[in-house]
């Protein structure tokens, strides 16, 4: 096959057979396909789209890429979470060691940032010693010992998408929803969990902007894997504001520190709460009350031993950034909006985040927040809190920012952040 006749047949609106696919997957992990190559088909697929039937057999040519893993022998229920990507979205961090607490093995192989929204493994370097690459027998003696574990997928676990992901990022083609299937449930359905639960997000600061293109991606996202006989369900949960006050890699460490200890922003507990009810149940787990164990800080515990286990020191200070900036509000009123968008670009400009793959990112930049929506605020009071190693950055943060922060006479209704459950 012709790598420029595949591009050729989904440039011009065209349904991709399963030979092509899974010729062009394997070709691309093997370097027969050049990145350039798969960034004009990404692009392609991105403006096209594709069916049910190919988004199905994208997936399952990424999973053939590489191996599957056996969870076999943990002797307990195993349980993974997914999310799609969002602004000071670090409900991973606190919600595997609670679900691990509550009785179940969470194998969560986590990925890197991509666009405005933070990557996992970014956020978890940020700890001094910390390592996100283990080999299989490490990840299958953590899960035995401690119940939990993030780290980065095995060398052999989907490598296509390894590659793949990488350059969506940096080409402008995150949003497509086949890419994101392929790209989650390959490495969901190799890594060999028995159960999946998906946070699906929705709102400014996500890659699906509405509730119809959420509920879409969720649908795609549960059929292909009750295809695979893996038993999955979807919450839809808002990001129209970003989640907690800490937007940044170690900025969002301590944050869900806070939470582990029982404490931490009101919203950041409720959805770890609901997506640990969500786990337990697809787990089989009964009479575990994950809220209580939450903030009766036993899931500390297992937050200190999981992070141990990967080399890290969970007392250790965290990279704090060299130059703090302040936002005022420019009146007095109600902050009635903050957009988790522009904040997630603020966040990404002042080092956060990546602009090509190859970049490494700032562990100490990123925002805090300082006022929640719906708070009255006066003329001058700081609104946000812009951390960086590089002064000059603040700019084009500021830039980010300009008209993500209004200020009105009375605050709006606040949407519920579980907007729906698939199950």
């Amino acid at each position: 096959m012709n790598v420029v006749d595949v591009i050729r047949a989904k440039r011009d609106g065209g349904r991709l057979t399963d030979e092509q696919i899974a010729w062009v997957v394997d070709a691309y992990t093997g370097g027969v396909v050049a990145d350039e190559q798969m960034a004009v088909l990404a692009m392609a697929i991105l403006l096209r789209g594709m069916d049910a039937g190919e988004t199905a057999r994208w997936t399952r040519a990424m999973i053939d890429s590489g191996e599957r893993l056996s969870l076999r022998g943990l002797g307990r229920p195993t349980v993974d979470k997914h999310s799609t990507g969002g602004v000071g979205d670090k409900i991973t961090l606190p919600l595997a060691p609670l679900v691990a607490t509550c009785g179940a093995a969470v194998p969560q192989l986590s990925g890197r940032g991509l666009g405005h929204t933070g990557g996992t493994l970014d956020k978890l370097e940020s700890i001094p010693g910390w390592r996100a690459r283990l080999g299989l027998e490490e990840i299958m003696a953590q899960l035995r010992d401690v119940g939990a574990v993030i780290c980065a997928p095995t060398e052999g676990l989907a490598p296509a998408d390894r590659k793949l992901y990488a350059l969506r990022d940096v080409t402008g083609t995150v949003e497509s929803i086949p890419l994101i299937a392929g790209s989650i449930m390959s490495k969901k359905i190799a890594e060999g969990a028995g159960g999946l639960v998906l946070d699906v997000k929705v709102g400014s600061g996500a890659f699906m902007k509405t509730a119809a293109q959420a509920r879409e991606l969720a649908e795609v996202l549960v059929s292909i894997g009750r295809a695979e006989g893996l038993q999955v369900t979807a919450l839809l949960s808002g990001m129209d504001v970003p989640l907690g006050t800490a937007v940044g890699n170690a900025l969002e460490v301590a944050e869900a520190v806070d939470v582990l200890r029982g404490g931490g922003p009101g919203d950041v507990v409720e959805l770890t709460v609901a997506l640990a009810r969500e786990m337990l149940a697809v787990a089989g787990i009964d009479g575990a009350d994950p809220a209580a164990v939450l903030a009766s800080g036993a899931a500390h515990e297992t937050w200190c031993r999981m992070v141990r286990a990967q080399g890290g020191d969970p007392d250790a200070a965290l990279p704090v950034a060299r130059h703090v900036h302040e936002v005022p509000a420019d009146r007095d009123g109600v902050l009635v909006g903050l957009d988790a968008y522009a904040v997630g670009v603020a966040a990404w400009r002042l080092g956060a985040g990546r602009a090509r793959k190859e970049d490494v990112v700032a562990p100490a930049a990123g925002v805090r927040c300082l006022v929640e929506l719906g708070e009255p605020v006066a003329a001058g009071q700081p609104l946000l809190e812009l951390h960086t190693d590089s002064p000059d950055a603040v700019a084009a943060a500021l830039d980010a920012l300009r008209g993500a922060l209004p200020i009105g006479a009375t605050a709006l209704p606040r949407s519920p952040l579980v907007l729906d459950v698939l199950r």
